[in-house]
């Protein structure tokens, strides 16, 4: 497998392993395979049925290439996926005729990332013992990506990672579950600013080319394609339990950063017979806007109860614009300077059609959320948070009678970890996991600094001691 870069300025392809250990492509692009791997319907029939961790290493296998053996993945799955509480990892909930809910928290954090950064940890792990190498993590985070990183990756020997999140806009759970780590290799920023703020930080230090060298920066948010490729898994797995491959399956995901509702187009463009991706955002809705008009314009980020949903420029879109343009890569280079430029692009005829094929989208706005949860509380005895909400109330809000494909929602995080929306949908305040109720007690570690990346790059230094790396090839 070999992988090349959206904005392909060069034309080079790379391997598994560096796109692994890059995460960011040099050119400021982002990677996608050269060719989309293959799981036809034999394929899908052999896993049916078969453990998650196993059906993981399957779909990664596909993605990896020669970079690690079946043997070596296998036992990464399964050590990534054994600390899950439920015995299905993910399993579905129905909620009602035709639309399922795939309860995607039951892992470490109680969030959804932990599906990829299990996986993903281990495997940039194994890569640099291998090398001899060690990393420096850096990471943008509206809320669940930075503690599933730090939780996946504290107090490893050969890693050192960097968390940025804005301060004051994730949920108080959030943040501690980042904060409260006490590991050495750990460390926190709050920037006065927002999501797209940190992220934006992010590029600006990676496209830093020296400093990436210096330190050996790696990325492990959704803009690294192994973190894409690990979540493939669930969509498969959630499909085969519905039918696949001979039945189709729809998908509806709470979207901020485009990654997770990307992943689903990968397992499409594999052979997973997929009908209907749903966008679901909140009141930032530049995704959803895009989807019904073909005009991508970023504005103001909003606050709302779905605070990893508040996202105005989803990185992961770049990934879609490239097949859009038929992996042109000038092509997406315009585009991404026009949004640069002038905040906003416009796609029409043939490539907005192509994308409103596979894709549909819906908004929730913070009291359509609270409906969502008021409304399965009641139907099911469930509760769901704010960003699965959003997910659910966009589902409810398209047709999907008897004989339409399954419906399954995405449920990406524990309700416990936004007790305050949940309670003033359902006048309850949910019981904390034991993982999550003892943080209250331990101290916070964190760094507050402004949007000003040679600050940022100084704090890094400073705190990150490792000898100039060769150049990964």
């Amino acid at each position: 497998m070999r992988y090349i870069s959206t904005r392909q300025s060069d034309g080079r392809t790379v391997s598994f392993e560096h796109a692994l250990l890059q995460g960011l492509a040099r050119d400021g692009g982002l990677y996608v395979p050269e060719r989309w791997p293959a799981l036809d319907s034999g394929a899908l029939a052999d896993l049916r049925g078969r453990p998650y961790a196993e059906v993981a290493a399957a779909v990664m296998a596909r993605f990896a290439g020669r970079a690690f053996s079946r043997a070596e993945l296998a036992g990464i799955a399964a050590e990534s996926y054994a600390g899950f509480d439920h015995p299905v990892t993910a399993p579905l909930v129905q909620l009602g005729p035709n639309l399922w809910l795939q309860e995607l928290f039951h892992g470490p954090t109680l969030a959804f990332k932990d599906f990829a950064l299990q996986m993903v940890a281990r495997m940039l792990d194994a890569v640099l013992a291998r090398r001899g190498r060690t990393a420096t993590i850096l990471a943008a985070t509206s809320g669940d990506t930075g503690a599933a990183a730090i939780e996946a990756f504290r107090g490893l020997a050969r890693v050192s990672i960097v968390v940025l999140h804005p301060a004051g806009r994730v949920s108080e759970m959030q943040r501690r579950q980042m904060t409260c780590a006490g590991e050495p290799n750990v460390h926190n920023v709050a920037v006065a600013g927002t999501f797209d703020d940190c992220q934006a930080l992010v590029k600006t230090l990676f496209a830093d080319l020296a400093l990436r060298d210096e330190i050996g920066l790696a990325a492990v948010n959704s803009i690294n394609w192994a973190r894409v490729a690990a979540q493939v898994a669930y969509y498969v797995h959630a499909a085969l339990a519905l039918g696949a491959p001979e039945r189709a399956v729809s998908f509806t995901v709470p979207t901020g950063n485009f990654g997770n509702v990307y992943t689903g187009y990968a397992a499409k463009r594999m052979g997973l017979p997929v009908e209907r991706l749903v966008v679901a955002t909140n009141r930032n809705d530049i995704l959803a806007r895009f989807f019904e008009t073909g005009r991508y314009a970023r504005g103001e980020v909003q606050r709302t109860l779905s605070p990893s949903m508040d996202i105005q420029v989803a990185s992961n879109f770049e990934r879609l614009l490239a097949d859009l343009a038929g992996r042109d890569g000038a092509a997406v280079r315009a585009l991404m300077a026009a949004l640069a430029r002038d905040g906003a692009f416009t796609l029409k005829g043939a490539r907005l059609r192509q994308a409103q094929a596979s894709f549909s989208a819906g908004r929730a706005d913070d009291d359509a959320c609270l409906a969502a949860i008021a409304e399965v509380w009641r139907g099911c005895g469930r509760m769901i948070d704010p960003h699965s909400a959003a997910g659910v109330h966009a589902a409810r809000s398209l047709a999907h009678g008897s004989g339409a494909a399954p419906m399954v929602c995405l449920a990406t995080a524990h309700a416990a970890k936004f007790p305050d929306a949940i309670e003033r949908a359902v006048g309850i305040r949910p019981a904390l996991p034991p993982r999550l109720a003892q943080l209250a007690a331990k101290p916070e570690r964190v760094t507050e600094l402004p949007v000003d990346a040679g600050l940022l790059a100084r704090f890094v230094r400073d705190r990150v001691h490792a000898p100039a790396r060769e150049r990964v090839a």
